[in-house]
């Protein structure tokens, strides 16, 4: 039974902090590529941030790059996005996903998307307001 469980999500204000957690189960932790996905009320799930399955290869979008960091765990088998300078326009449901090893190099020229990965788990969501 594959499992993916973000949690970390809250009320933050502008310009503050907040570190989400992607815990994962039955599956292969190491093999995959771990991305981060948003989603907002009228708008398409949009990709925010990518690490390869050695954790070496990132990737941002460009509106979480110098903001946003992801990083893994393989040991734990979760993954973190550390969200600082947080802006309203931030204000989604966050989704963790996993996909082929090699997709956050893809994504590096074709962009991230939802449909490139295979595993999905529930959002937690994430407020940004004073």
């Amino acid at each position: 039974d594959v499992q993916l469980q973000a949690s970390g999500g809250g009320l933050v204000q502008p310009g503050g902090s907040l570190t989400l957690s992607c815990a994962t189960s039955g599956f292969i932790f190491d093999d995959y590529a771990i991305a981060w996905f948003r989603q907002a009320p009228g708008k398409e799930r949009e990709g925010v941030a990518c690490v390869g399955s050695s954790g070496e290869r990132k990737y941002y979008a460009d509106t979480a790059k110098g903001r946003f960091t992801v990083s893994r765990n393989n040991p734990k088998n979760t993954v973190y996005l550390q969200m600082n300078s947080v802006k309203p326009e931030d204000t989604a449901v966050y989704y963790c996903a996993a996909g082929p090893a090699r997709r956050c190099t893809v994504a590096a020229t074709s962009g991230l998307y939802y449909y490139g990965f295979d595993y999905w788990g529930k959002g937690t969501p994430v407020t940004v307001s004073s």
